[in-house]
């Protein structure tokens, strides 16, 4: 009860075949999470729709710092309005597990480099504020990424400081939080129309945050570099006066111009 097993975790995510942390959490290699930030969300969104997943993108945000990009590997944790019989079991529990401070600091002190800490706070700003500045420090000291809560921020001004510490929350308010109960970490949650899983790689933009699973973050980085490629070639080509905007602006290219592409790819890998 609230921290997930690895075992259950491991199910969880199944599809995922690559290494994981003693959590059970896929651990989706570091070189890609690096490769994610040049990702665009409609890059990453077109990959998960066409697989079936319509539903890892959530909007409409207080973006601290819109320019910055926050990718990372998922903590789910999940709270709920205090029921007095489920908050004194769920204080037995961390008592028992040897954890300290408040609920929100439990999960805070399990994060590692590159977490990513998504919050289910059911859309709670006042008496909803997971974190402030303190928290988020301990936040940044440990993972070094950022958070997504689905509920309130205390202290904007001084989190706003917090050097390459990228925040998506409802709003903000001075109260601290009070009256609710966490009841899962590392388990599936909902962060408005999206459902999350451990692990997933988080990516954040000016757009939103989209939660991509683990088994697809390859295909989502390899997509986008691809798109990047064609772009750069249709750029080269249109400047060149090789081609019409109508013949490249287009979903799929004439084969003579993807023959074309194919042979001005295998020129640069050649260094051409």
């Amino acid at each position: 009860m609230i921290f997930n097993t690895p075992e259950r975790v491991a199910a969880l995510t199944r599809r995922y075949e690559g290494e994981r942390f003693p959590d059970g959490r896929p651990r989706v290699p570091d070189d890609l999470l690096e490769r994610m930030r040049l990702v665009t969300t409609e890059e990453a969104w077109a990959v998960l729709r066409r697989s079936g997943y319509h539903f890892q993108f959530e909007g409409n945000w207080l973006n601290l710092h819109p320019d910055r990009v926050l990718v990372g590997r998922a903590v789910t944790a999940v709270f709920v309005p205090i029921r007095p019989d489920l908050h004194e079991l769920v204080e037995g529990i961390g008592h028992e597990e040897g954890r300290v401070g408040g609920q929100n600091s439990w999960v805070i002190d399990t994060l590692v480099k590159d977490d990513v800490l998504v919050v289910d706070l059911f859309g709670k700003v006042k008496d909803g504020t997971f974190a402030g500045d303190n928290l988020s420090t301990a936040i940044k000291s440990r993972a070094g990424t950022g958070m997504v809560v689905d509920g309130g921020l205390r202290d904007l001004q001084r989190v706003y400081q917090i050097p390459d510490f990228a925040v998506f929350v409802r709003g903000v308010d001075p109260t601290a939080i009070a009256d609710v109960t966490l009841i899962g970490v590392n388990v599936p949650i909902r962060i408005g129309q999206a459902t999350v899983l451990p692990g997933d790689v988080v990516l954040g933009t000016r757009t939103g945050v989209i939660f991509i699973p683990p088994h697809l973050a390859q295909e989502v980085v390899e997509y986008s570099e691809d798109i990047r490629l064609r772009d750069q070639f249709s750029k080269q080509r249109l400047s060149e006066g090789r081609y019409t905007p109508g013949q490249v602006d287009v979903p799929i290219w004439a084969p003579e111009i993807e023959a074309d592409f194919q042979a001005w790819l295998q020129a640069r890998l050649l260094g051409g």
